[in-house]
């Protein structure tokens, strides 16, 4: 499983589902689109133009598949929930948790953490330079499982860094198209996300 708000789905997070998948040899990726993300401050884009631009965005990557029950479930989306679900639908299967350094660093803010831990094998994306998963291990967290790295090259790349050179005018057509994938750009344009009203 890999969460994430995906506001909007952007080169990076596709290199992490890549990098999942032949490196952990996944049977499948979930990319699960947050539904009411407890965490954030701001509010997110409406559900159906994060799950639109997370079909564009992961469109024929093998063995990947956006699952939309977090923007279905009413109330707070929780990982827990959602990994105890995919739990339940598929007995003996073992679970991988995909998710950023930053995200890590703050897991013990989760809902549920001690049970999230226990239940999947954490994956962390290591970004290319000096700063190794290490730094951001708190040994009080008890895993049941090791930490996973998973390798990608430097990407420069963020959602809010997106979000905030398109509504500053700061990003032409073609900026967008280097950050996200081609099919996120145009649907980007089209619905004329990020744009102050």
């Amino acid at each position: 499983m890999f969460g994430g708000s995906f506001d909007p789905p952007h080169s990076a997070h596709v290199a992490l589902a890549r990098a999942a998948v032949t490196q952990l040899q996944l049977d499948v990726l979930l990319i699960v689109p947050t539904g009411q993300a407890w965490y954030k401050e701001r509010a997110l884009s409406a559900p159906e133009h994060r799950l639109a631009m997370s079909q564009l965005a992961f469109d024929g990557l093998e063995g990947v598949q956006v699952d939309a029950r977090e923007l279905q479930r009413p109330g707070p989306s929780f990982t827990i929930d959602t990994l105890e679900a995919l739990q339940a639908e598929n007995p003996g299967a073992q679970l991988y948790l995909i998710m950023g350094k930053d995200q890590f660093a703050a897991i013990k803010s989760w809902h549920r953490w001690q049970d999230l831990v226990r239940i999947a094998i954490i994956c962390i994306a290591e970004r290319a330079g000096p700063a190794r998963t290490e730094a951001v291990f708190d040994p009080q967290i008890q895993l049941s499982h090791p930490l996973v790295p998973l390798q990608l090259p430097l990407m420069p790349v963020s959602a809010t860094d997106i979000r905030r050179q398109i509504m500053s005018g700061a990003a032409t057509p073609q900026d967008l198209a280097r950050l996200v994938p081609e099919p996120v750009a145009r649907y980007i344009e089209r619905h004329r996300l990020y744009i102050p009203a």
